[in-house]
């Protein structure tokens, strides 16, 4: 880590964040839905029914995993590690007493109020008013 969030700049952050989040929660959804119809499009029909439903339906995927990928660019830009997509759960990069740990957020959370160290994941979350 090179550069660290301040709980300020953490929060501001949050307000860009949410949003990208909510929408790559839906479109991971979308590809897991679209994945299962093609499956289904697949089992055998004898006549290739379903060729144009299969042709939309992967163009469509495409399209939603390049906009999940410009999602996952834009959070690693901005030095946010998405940790899961399901949840929202991301980590930002921060000092505490000089050394390095994360700021813990996931959707459906208000301001930031978790933190933990570098290795030990949510699990280890911590109050920040616990913060050593």
């Amino acid at each position: 880590m090179s550069d660290f969030y301040d709980l300020g700049a953490a929060n501001d952050r949050i307000v860009e964040l949410r949003p990208l989040l909510e929408a790559l929660r839906a479109d991971r959804d979308a590809v897991a839905e679209t994945q299962h119809r093609l499956e289904q499009l697949r089992e055998p029909s004898g006549n290739g029914a379903h060729r144009a439903e299969l042709d939309d339906r992967r163009q469509q995927m495409g399209r939603t995993i390049k906009r999940m990928e410009g999602a996952v660019r834009q959070i690693d830009a901005w030095g946010v590690a998405l940790r899961d997509i399901s949840t929202g759960l991301v980590d930002f990069p921060a000092l505490l007493n000089g050394r390095p740990v994360w700021l813990c957020w996931k959707l459906g959370e208000g301001d930031i109020a978790w933190w933990h160290e570098l290795d030990s994941g949510i699990a280890g979350r911590r109050p920040l008013i616990e913060m050593e």
